[in-house]
């Protein structure tokens, strides 16, 4: 992609470690380029520990902003100047704005996930959710799922404790933690509205797989199962998911609005999520 490079250029970039492999340069600078914004998107690898020395380094370069995956987004919370509502619930800082020397600190995964869901005429208000894994990203999903007023929202982890943990942090109360063996899914599944995979289970280059996906069986006919990974773009639970009749959708356009809204936070103007989304699908699935 040819990007124009002028002296009034704002910088942005994505931060982690690993990070080469991200999407993310490619997603924003065909949205900057498609709505003629003078800015450029880099990728920039931080380590582990150097985080608050990457923040001060951005400043002095005149960064207006980056993105931040692993294994910044918690250490990133405690150096904001400001933080939105998601991030300090989410206790997770994914988008960081630099504005006259601060830092203002955002979590755009939750509200990303549900403008997905939202997308293919899933409303999560009202609905038994069933999430699978306690890390991160499960943490701005449920928060985001029990904030829309969903009925319950199970969190299902292999280790107890940490599901726990991650209930507790719900002001509204409706998250309540289970444990990941095939007769507890069962039995979850077969009183949900919602099944949401936010584990790496299925994720290309990774070794990790479901052992057993017979708790799908119990899922009522129609429940929408959501499954964050995008690459592969059908996992072997969104395709058995289909094979039982139940909507699927994967990580996709969870990936494209956390995007969408990140470079709203950096430009300060409303871009049009549809368009956007119909721009970069062909680029990411082509």
């Amino acid at each position: 992609m040819l990007v124009e490079l002028k002296n009034t250029t704002k910088k942005l970039c994505v931060i982690g470690d690993p990070v080469l492999h991200s999407k993310s340069p490619l997603i924003h600078n065909a949205m900057i380029k498609a709505l003629g914004l003078d800015y450029l998107y880099l990728c920039q690898p931080v380590k582990a520990g150097e985080t608050a020395r990457w923040l001060e380094a951005a400043k002095a370069a005149d960064y207006a902003g980056f993105n931040a995956t692993m294994p910044h987004k918690e250490a990133l919370l405690p150096l904001m100047d400001e933080l939105d509502e998601d991030a300090r619930l989410c206790r997770s800082v994914n988008t960081v704005c630099i504005r006259e020397g601060k830092a203002y600190g955002y979590n755009t995964d939750g509200q990303g996930f549900l403008r997905a869901l939202l997308d293919h005429g899933v409303d999560p208000a009202g609905r038994r959710v069933v999430v699978l894994g306690a890390g991160g990203a499960a943490k701005a999903v449920a928060l985001k799922l029990s904030q829309r007023g969903a009925a319950s929202v199970t969190v299902c982890n292999r280790t107890a404790e940490k599901a726990a943990a991650l209930c507790t942090q719900d002001p509204a109360g409706r998250l309540e933690p289970a444990g990941f063996d095939r007769a507890v899914l069962r039995a979850l599944c077969a009183r949900g509205d919602l099944l949401v995979n936010c584990t790496s289970l299925g994720m290309a280059g990774t070794a990790g797989q479901f052992e057993d996906l017979s708790f799908l069986e119990a899922l009522p006919a129609g429940t929408p199962v959501c499954d964050l990974i995008y690459h592969p773009a059908e996992t072997a639970l969104l395709v058995r998911a289909r094979a039982l009749g139940h909507p699927a959708v994967n990580g996709l356009g969870m990936l494209l609005h956390q995007a969408v809204l990140a470079l709203e936070r950096f430009t300060g103007r409303t871009i049009d999520a549809p368009a956007m989304t119909a721009l970069l699908t062909p680029l990411l699935t082509g």
